[in-house]
């Protein structure tokens, strides 16, 4: 393999380790096994600290690919607890606020699901990656600025009840480029009036490439030591 004219990998991204993290790793074990001072490496799309899986990394002349990559579909299975809600939509951050849960019956959620299907808008979580003047809305964030981030058009193609014992639902997500799943989980708490967040969350799928085909951190030297 040709790193510095480029190749695309696929990681299964670890739990509590940002993409640049992965890239930042995955940077230093190829230039220290190729005897690299430097080499170009980025990923094709951010996923969240607390999620796991398919994360797409570009080398060499490959990084151009990037912008491309992006666009391709992504398919999540996604863990909601219903009935609270987080500063960060997630578990990054305690439980805020609780609502009444009594109202809702799986035959409510089915009857909501649909309203998210197609192209919508949605406002990002402020602890995400997007920019305001320069400056990530996370770090704003923060730093207890405050933050106001404007509504975006993603489009979800599908969403598959997988499991619900409430308050605990577990969906599969198809989205297309920028879907924030933190987002549709506090849109789906408030479409059923109460409040929603993740626990969990994994990208099974980028595009072709599932997570069962992806390198691990574990398993990348001896994958490396087999290919150069």
């Amino acid at each position: 393999m040709d790193f510095i004219t480029g190749e695309v990998l696929a990681f299964d991204k670890p739990y509590r380790m940002t993409s640049f993290q992965l890239v930042a790793r995955v940077r230093y074990e190829l230039c220290h096994r190729l005897g690299l001072k430097k080499l170009k490496v980025g990923h094709a799309g951010t996923l969240d600290p607390l999620a796991t899986g398919v994360e797409i990394l570009c080398t060499g002349r490959a990084t151009k690919q990037i912008e491309t990559l992006q666009h391709q579909e992504k398919e999540y299975i996604a863990n909601l607890f219903i009935g609270a809600t987080t500063p960060s939509f997630d578990l990054e951050h305690p439980i805020d606020k609780t609502f009444p849960t009594t109202h809702i019956t799986l035959e409510l959620i089915k009857q909501t699901l649909p309203q998210f299907i197609g192209e919508i808008q949605q406002v990002p979580p402020i602890f995400s990656a997007c920019k305001i003047a320069g400056d990530r809305a996370c770090d704003l964030a923060r730093k207890g600025r405050q933050v106001t981030l404007t509504p975006k058009t993603v489009h979800i193609h599908q969403i598959e009840i997988l499991d619900c014992q409430l308050p605990h639902l577990q969906l599969r997500v198809t989205c297309g480029k920028g879907t924030y799943i933190r987002s549709l989980a506090r849109d789906i708490g408030i479409a059923l009036h109460s409040g929603a967040h993740l626990t969990a969350l994994r990208r099974i799928r980028v595009g072709k490439t599932r997570v069962e085909d992806c390198l691990t951190l574990n398993n990348f030297i001896e994958w490396l030591n087999n290919k150069v």
